[in-house]
């Protein structure tokens, strides 16, 4: 019996690659594809299912215009706001993700952020850098404490919880607001915030979790900056549209905001260029999840729900 075709619309880890092609009859272009026209609709032509990352954005129109024979996307990735859901549960497709396995990479990552950019390592860094650092000194590039701090996670899911932990370990006080409150056994000794709002009030540090949604979309912006605290730090690992750009900028040329650690962006990887002006905001290129480690199991992830699918049985991460 002949093999499912699929495509790999990017060239993931090799292992990755290695697994899709010892089970399935594997397509993989001589370049990534993630331009979002014609050629992704050519090079899904006669195939069973794809393996998809964040940057291929299944709209409805594109949805629309896939070939009958696709039945399943498997999505490289956790968040899934690059894939319009209705449209494909109209089409009859199955859609997948992969969760779990990239919690403690990002979780890393956000800790990584919280702490460069409250500590100033930009500006530390770049003084080292141009031979500018001329000895010690008692007032020098003094940063915000995050020991007895309180830190406010936005969605407090199973990364937002890794953060948590990590965060507890630096003696910071956890605050959170969810879209539901979490079992205690879940919870800890972290203090529920019932609206953003109300967790934006307390926040001397933001770390950002949430999927985006229209409700999350710009959650960070100008008027909820303004309910932080004084000096405020900032960090968002989850999806770069839930900032508000222009408002986080002016707040952090304006000292309203002390800093801000941000690994994801807003039409990235075109981010605003304000940003790289601004010392204060520690920048990373989207690499929350990049371990050799966690990107191997994000694939495998997204292969074993091909498994479950073209076996007859229920993808165990299906969104559609």
């Amino acid at each position: 019996m002949s093999k499912p075709k699929i495509l790999l619309t990017r060239h993931y880890p090799q292992a990755v690659i290695d697994r899709a092609r010892r089970d399935y009859d594997t397509v993989l272009p001589d370049h990534d594809i993630s331009a979002n026209g014609d050629e992704l609709i050519a090079q899904l032509q006669g195939v069973d299912g794809v393996v998809i990352s964040a940057s291929n954005k299944f709209t409805a129109e594109v949805i629309e215009r896939l070939p009958e024979q696709l039945k399943i996307i498997a999505s490289f990735s956790v968040g899934y706001e690059h894939v319009d859901i209705e449209a494909a549960k109209s089409k009859g497709l199955v859609v997948t993700n992969s969760p779990d396995v990239l919690n403690d990479a990002t979780a890393d990552t956000a800790l990584l952020l919280l702490l460069a950019a409250s500590r100033r390592a930009r500006e530390a860094s770049e003084m080292v850098l141009r031979g500018e650092w001329v000895g010690w000194s008692p007032t020098k590039l003094l940063g915000v404490q995050p020991t007895g701090k309180r830190l406010g996670i936005i969605g407090m899911g199973r990364i937002g919880r890794a953060m948590a932990n990590r965060c507890r370990a630096l003696g910071m006080q956890i605050h959170y607001h969810n879209r539901s409150r979490l079992s205690g056994d879940l919870e800890g000794d972290a203090t529920y915030h019932a609206t953003p709002n109300e967790l934006f009030k307390v926040a001397d540090f933001l770390s950002i979790h949430c999927e985006m949604t229209p409700e999350t979309t710009k959650l960070v912006n100008a008027e909820t900056i303004e309910l932080l605290p004084e000096n405020p730090v900032i960090v968002n690992t989850a999806r770069g549209g839930i900032v508000d750009d222009d408002a986080l900028i002016a707040a952090l040329k304006s000292g309203r905001v002390a800093a801000a650690g941000l690994d994801v962006f807003d039409g990235e990887p075109n981010l605003n260029p304000e940003y790289l002006k601004i010392p204060t905001a520690f920048l990373l290129p989207h690499i929350g999840s990049a371990t050799v480690d966690t990107r191997n199991a994000m694939g495998f992830r997204a292969l074993d729900n091909l498994d479950a699918y073209f076996a007859g049985k229920e993808p165990g991460d299906r969104l559609a």
